[in-house]
């Protein structure tokens, strides 16, 4: 705008500057006439320049102030729209941290927990190579015979522990005839204590399991069976029926412990013979399982038994009671009558010191001082006795 303005007043003044050349050009020729007429041409012309110049400031005002509201405008528009961004910057850095705080204790929670599945993996994985070593060396004490034995008398020991108290059953009991029995269970008569010997015919066992043809595993299995049926004889021959010391004496029947349900299920299941010679010689075959089954039994028989000893007690102790109970109504009946005998006693004396009381009141109303009133009185005094 200012350009325009420069432009119209340079016009303006060539304008000016001609129109004063033609005049000057023209002084010799040109009339008074014409010369007003110039004049009052540049005049105009003048009066022109000065409103164009005042509509100018005018145009230029209005624009200076224009500009002025539009970068007021502008700057507040501005400063609004950076306020604005500033805030929801600042919320998207809120929500961003907390999103990423939050993400945070997710991935460090996540992580914990499979530090932890990890750890425990890695303690699984060394039970299992600790159970294999055991299990390694589990089957190198089951391949002798002799350790084999104590391994099952061990675990009939545990299992009558956990259900027999102390007093019903004896480990390692010997027998008058000199034999040693794993177990005695001491039961009132009938039956008497049961002896409980542990057998554990694995190896014919194993070798059935692992035959690689028919003809070994049917060989194996008649081992089996064989070494079985010895045992069974062996137990009989030994605890069953056998006196204990020169008053008890076994039981006419024995249990026969297999620490292994497998060789159990087995022996019930294809081995006919054994279970025979079982019944023949009451020598029955228990599990670790049939054992619990039992024993859980026999201790509800201990416990009847106790109740029944205890039960003559209390009885006994209940005529002991109704024997004082009688006692004690007799003596209370006597002092009854004692009572009675004193309340007589009492009454009589409370008589005896009513007559006192009259006498005394008479002696006391007596004038000592009247000799005929002494003499008149005394055979009444006298009479009353």
């Amino acid at each position: 705008m200012e350009i325009v303005v420069g432009v119209l007043s340079v016009a303006v003044i060539v304008l000016g500057i001609a129109v004063v050349i033609m005049v000057r050009k023209s002084d010799g020729s040109a009339d008074a006439s014409d010369r007003e007429a110039l004049e009052a041409d540049i005049q105009s012309l003048l009066k022109a320049q000065q409103a164009l110049s005042g509509q100018i400031n005018s145009v230029t005002a209005t624009q200076i102030q224009s500009t002025e509201s539009i970068s007021k405008t502008v700057a507040q528009s501005q400063a609004k729209l950076t306020k604005e961004v500033n805030e929801r910057l600042d919320k998207v850095d809120q929500r961003m941290g907390a999103t990423l705080n939050e993400s945070a204790k997710e991935t460090a929670k996540s992580l914990g927990k499979l530090s932890e599945r990890l750890t425990t993996i890695d303690d699984a994985q060394k039970n299992i190579v600790g159970l294999a070593d055991q299990v390694v060396s589990l089957q190198h004490i089951l391949a002798d015979n002799s350790t084999r034995g104590a391994w099952g008398e061990v675990q009939l020991e545990q299992i009558v522990e956990d259900l027999l108290p102390s007093f019903a059953y004896k480990m390692q009991a010997t027998l008058k005839n000199s034999k040693i029995v794993d177990c005695l269970i001491n039961l009132p008569y009938p039956p008497g204590p049961i002896a409980v010997d542990a057998k554990f015919p694995l190896a014919a066992y194993e070798k059935m399991l692992n035959a690689e043809d028919d003809a070994s595993r049917a060989s194996s299995a008649r081992q089996l069976t064989a070494d079985t049926r010895a045992h069974v004889k062996d137990i009989a021959d030994k605890y069953v029926g056998q006196p204990i010391d020169d008053e008890a004496k076994t039981s006419e029947s024995a249990l026969m412990f297999i620490p292994s349900e497998a060789v159990y299920g087995e022996l019930h299941a294809n081995h006919p013979k054994v279970i025979e010679d079982s019944h023949k010689y009451k020598v029955y075959l228990v599990s670790p399982t049939t054992l619990m089954a039992t024993l859980t039994t026999v201790r509800a028989i201990l416990r009847d038994v106790e109740m029944r000893k205890q039960a003559g007690v209390i009885q006994s102790e209940v005529g002991k009671l109704l024997v004082d109970v009688v006692r004690l109504s007799d003596r209370v009946s006597s002092l009854d009558r004692h009572f009675d005998q004193a309340s007589r006693d009492i009454e009589q004396i409370k008589t005896s010191a009513g007559k006192i009381e009259s006498r005394s009141g008479k002696i006391e109303s007596l004038d000592l001082d009247d000799p005929e009133e002494i003499e008149g009185s005394e055979p009444e005094a006298l009479a009353g006795g």
